[in-house]
């Protein structure tokens, strides 16, 4: 568990029921508003997968799944997802949507191996969506063009919170009218020196709102800016949104997201990877016989956005999940809390 940040002088700007009710109206307005402006329908979505499948996320490949068997189907490799960044693809094949259709979901997940601290917490949810794409579709400048349509989503629910809640608005603590774009690689030549996570912070700070993109590969030091899944990411076309929070003095991560890989792209980052033997599980298998249809797609926190938006110091501030007493009892003596 790392260690929790008290902000100076911290008080929350809502009180409870004001929070839940203000999580409601975020949660409300940004799914519906996402939904519009990429043309998404909401499609339910699994909590388990059956890990034979390889449809469950593998994160940064160290990650334990929590597993459980269910006897009456005689299965004992059932994994509660980490995300459903492979899913939502076999689904919009199973559901026949067509180019530039796309679907969204409410992901619930647990990630028992997350080290707890203000950002982070067991319990993760989020807008999981993915949209169907064209093969000219594969490349940058359609990236750009859906994370400037999500960036504008963001700045709607920041107008859209002042506007309700007067008190969450501050001259200094408030999104660009536009996100900046940066690889990272351009971002390691600028700062050399630093950690990626030192990076990020440096940059989003200057800039305030950041999409960091080409996340995986590795960079001219030999190693990657942080790590990625080889199967659903085309390293070469991914990236997040990057927010400055002053309240923490850091970088918020809002969204990891990309255009997936495709046959090619499988192949190669699977070999980098040491992972060539996922080729045969069936997911896999579809993506190299093109079964699966060309996607971009990722996820955005649904905590997170609330805790950025309702200017929260802790995660647990808007989101029920499970801590330990040390940090239990720094939350309560620091007016912190926990839901």
């Amino acid at each position: 568990m790392s260690e929790i940040k008290i902000p100076d002088n911290y008080e929350p700007k809502l009180d409870l029921l004001q929070t839940e009710m203000a999580i409601k109206l975020i949660k409300d307005t940004f799914e519906r508003r996402l939904g519009e402006s990429l043309r998404l329908t909401r499609v339910s979505a699994p909590l388990f997968v059956n890990a034979r499948t390889g449809l469950n996320d593998n994160l940064n490949g160290i990650e334990r799944p929590v597993q459980f068997d269910i006897p009456d189907i005689q299965e004992n490799h059932i994994e509660i997802v980490h995300s459903l960044a492979k899913w939502k693809r076999y689904a919009l094949h199973r559901y026949h949507f067509g180019v530039l259709e796309g679907l969204y979901t409410d992901m619930n997940a647990i990630r028992r191996d997350e080290e707890l601290d203000n950002l982070h917490s067991v319990y993760v949810d989020q807008w999981d969506w993915e949209l169907v794409i064209n093969e000219e579709d594969r490349c940058m400048d359609f990236l750009k063009y859906v994370v400037n349509k999500i960036y504008n989503v963001l700045l709607e629910i920041e107008y859209l919170m002042h506007r309700y809640y007067p008190q969450l608005e501050q001259a200094d603590d408030r999104l660009p009218g536009a996100i900046t774009f940066m690889t990272s690689q351009e971002l390691e030549d600028m700062y050399p020196e630093l950690t990626p996570k030192q990076r990020e912070r440096a940059i989003t700070k200057k800039h305030g709102a950041v999409f960091l993109s080409q996340i995986g590969d590795v960079l001219k030091s030999g190693r990657p800016h942080d790590g990625r899944a080889p199967d659903y990411d085309d390293w070469s076309l991914n990236g997040d949104i990057l927010v400055w929070y002053p309240l923490l003095d850091c970088a918020l991560e809002l969204s990891s997201m990309g255009i997936r890989v495709d046959a090619k792209a499988l192949r190669e980052q699977l070999a980098k990877a040491n992972a060539l033997d996922r080729l045969q599980l069936p997911y896999h298998q579809e993506v190299l016989n093109q079964v699966l249809p060309l996607t971009i797609g990722g996820g955005i926190g649904q905590s997170r956005l609330c805790m950025y938006f309702l200017k929260k110091a802790h995660i647990g501030e808007v989101q029920a999940s499970l801590w330990d007493e040390k940090t239990r009892d720094i939350c309560r003596l620091h007016d912190i809390h926990l839901l």
